[in-house]
Formats: structure tokens, sequence, C-alpha cells
């Protein structure tokens, strides 16, 4: 079946690029971009359309559209706000000559049959019923993603969310980091949990030990630079990150379900990574770390409950007092009051974790009356969690 995979990915890069090459011939000359339905119409009759099929062809072109209505609107945007940006938004790219493209098949060309997955596409009729699929909800389609040297089946379908409540009353705030990958707070009284972020972090420092040593063997032994063992040495790495960060996040979520937690409040910074100013080895695991996915992990188990999730910029929380009812701002950041251990130290010298100090915070940015009945029940100290 890997070899159907890859054939059907490669030929879903063909069309992509015949698509894009279209498309970005048209904007270089200064003419507007064609619609779906109009570069469906430029399309349907060349032989990377055919050859792939009418079908996932026109998913591949939908999805190209929407790489270009992404770009338009980052253009329109950034040339009214160039400061949001790290850099003039780019035409979307080509794919490699030898590179693959996700290919998509309809609920047409793939349905689910006494809980298998059944093919009426040609080139999969051969392996009908080979898996066993477990889901309540409408089949929409099913995506072969490449990965690496493998595929992924990957089936999308329509469930029903419970509808989130517009009040806002019991509050978790959650501060992302390395050693502590997040530290859960909340304005209701309950005990504060930090989830261990040293297993990625130990994940992530055996994946780059290993990765140099095999690196260097490489380039001396072969003057290669990659190889199918780094490969598999990468797969394995990402397979322990994604499994770690969704235990933590659905821990994360099993904790709002048994305190009542109607809304979540994470802390981010969509430039950290780039601005990153820590010393070379604790930035090489702080950038390892794939806190966006963990993020969407959270966004999506929590809508499945109905619990409401706000993100929102972390500057300046974790060098204000929470203690002391500081204004989150530059002019009361102090980040000189953190000190050993962890700690940081209010102005009438109660010390505080300073991963929770950050999340209270982060709380109040965003509801900045969550504490209005005063702060005498919050804890301080939160319980180390391990997954």
């Amino acid at each position: 079946m890997w070899k159907t995979c890859d054939e059907l990915c490669f030929k879903a890069k063909n069309i992509y690029n015949y698509a894009n090459y279209i498309q970005r011939q048209k904007f270089i000359n200064g003419e507007k971009v064609f619609s779906y339905p109009d570069l469906s119409k430029q399309t349907k009759y060349s032989e990377p359309f055919k050859d792939l099929g009418s079908n996932s062809s026109q998913m591949i072109l939908r999805l190209l559209c929407k790489d270009w209505k992404s770009f338009l609107v980052a253009i329109k945007d950034y040339s009214k706000n160039p400061s949001k940006y790290l850099g003039r938004p780019k035409l979307p790219k080509y794919k490699k000559k030898d590179g693959r493209h996700i290919c998509v098949l309809t609920n047409m060309q793939s349905q689910i049959k006494d809980g298998y997955l059944f093919f009426a596409f040609k080139y999969l009729k051969p392996f009908n019923n080979m898996f066993k699929v477990n889901f309540h909800g409408k089949h929409m389609q099913t995506r072969i993603i490449p990965k690496g040297n493998m595929y992924v089946l990957e089936i999308v379908y329509e469930k029903e969310v419970i509808e989130t409540n517009d009040k806002i009353n019991r509050i978790l705030g959650i501060d992302l980091g390395v050693d502590n990958l997040a530290t859960c707070v909340n304005n209701i009284g309950v005990k504060p949990i930090v989830i261990n972020g040293k297993v990625l972090k130990s994940i992530n420092q055996y994946y780059n030990k290993k990765l140099a040593t095999l690196r260097s063997d490489l380039k001396k032994r072969h003057n290669k630079d990659w190889s199918n063992r780094l490969n598999r040495l990468q797969r394995k790495r990402d397979n322990k990150v994604d499994y770690y960060l969704h235990c933590s996040s659905k821990k994360i979520i099993e904790h709002c379900i048994e305190n009542n937690i109607d809304t979540i409040v994470v802390g981010l910074n969509k430039t950290w990574k780039q601005e990153s100013s820590m010393n070379k080895k604790a930035n090489q695991n702080f950038i390892s770390i794939p806190y966006d996915k963990f993020i969407n992990q959270i966004i999506y188990k929590a809508q499945d409950v109905g619990i409401k999730v706000i993100t929102t910029k972390e500057s300046y929380t974790s060098g204000c007092s929470f203690l002391d009812n500081e204004e989150i701002g530059k002019e009361t950041y102090n980040k000189n009051r953190r000190v050993y251990r962890g700690l940081f130290i209010s102005n009438k010298s109660i010390k505080i974790n300073a991963d929770c100090n950050g999340a209270y915070n982060i709380i109040r940015k965003v509801v900045p009356e969550a504490f209005v009945d005063g702060i005498e029940g919050v804890d301080l100290h939160p319980i180390r969690v391990n997954i």
C-alpha cells in the first residue's frame, strides 16, 4: 500500500504545482488570481488533473485556493500593519520536483462500511476492509498525508460540539514553559498543578545527541547529510513528543472537568521562538517543543466538552507581581524579583512560585475582575503532575 500512497501523493504534488504556476503567473503579471471554479476550468483538461482523477484533483485545487486566499489576506494586512510580521508574506511555494503533497479522497471515493474503511477509488480498491475505524459522526473525507518516509491515513468526520457558555466565571490560566510544560492555576481556590516538562526535555536531549553523532558519522563515511536511519530517529522522536502532548492536554481537560472550569486562558507569544534569548542548550530544548500543536490540542479537546479557550499575549506577566495587584505592563515589569529555584518575591516579601505568578497574571490580563473577591484563597505553590 505504501507504493500506491506514494504514487497518489506524487500525482497530488503535480496538480498542485501545475495549478500554482497558473496562479503565480496571474499574480506576477498584476492580474487577479483565479477563484476555485475558474481554476478548475483552467486545469480540468490538463495531464496532471486527469492523472489523479477529478475528485481528488478538485480537492487539491481547493487547498491551493485556500493557500492563496491566506496569502492575499496577509499581503493586504501587511501593507497596513507591517510591524505585525517578521517580513513580507511570500507567494505560495512550489512543492519540490521529487516531493509529495497531501492527497484527499472525498466521501464518494472512500466510505465507512460496517466499521471498516472502504475505497471506491480504483487505485485503493485492493485495500478495502483493511482498516477498522471507530468514530461517531458523518464521514467527510480521507487524507493520505506524507510524513518523511511513511504515510498516514487520516479520516475526517463531522461531530457535534457542545455549545460553550458565554459567561466567564471559573477560569484556568496556563503558563507554558520547558521544565514546567504547563503551569495551571485558577480563580476558584483549587491547588494549582504543573505538568512535568522534563520528559519532553529528556526526549529532545537524547534526539539532539543521537542526531549529532549519526550525522557526523554519515558525513565522514558517506559524505551525506541525511539517511533512512535519521528518518526513523526523527519519526520516533516526533511520535514520543506527540504522545506526551496528547496525554498532557488530556490531563488538563480532565482537571477542568473535575473542577467545573468554564474558561481556559493560555498565554502565548507568536514570536517567542524567534526572540528567544536563552543560552544555546536551553534554547534548543525550548524551540524543540511544538507549543502551537499543544495549544491546538487543548482547544479542540476543550471544545468537545463545552469549555471556552482564550489565547492572549503573555508579555510582562512573568515580571509583574500578582500578589501586589500590579498593573501588567512595562512600567511595573521587574524580572529581578524572580529568584533561585523558580520563586518570585512580591513587594511584601511573600514568596510565590514564579510560573504560578505568571499564570495568575495571564488570567488577570484577560479577565481583570477574575479575583474581584480577593486573593485570600489563592494557592502560591503547585503540585507537580507526572504523565
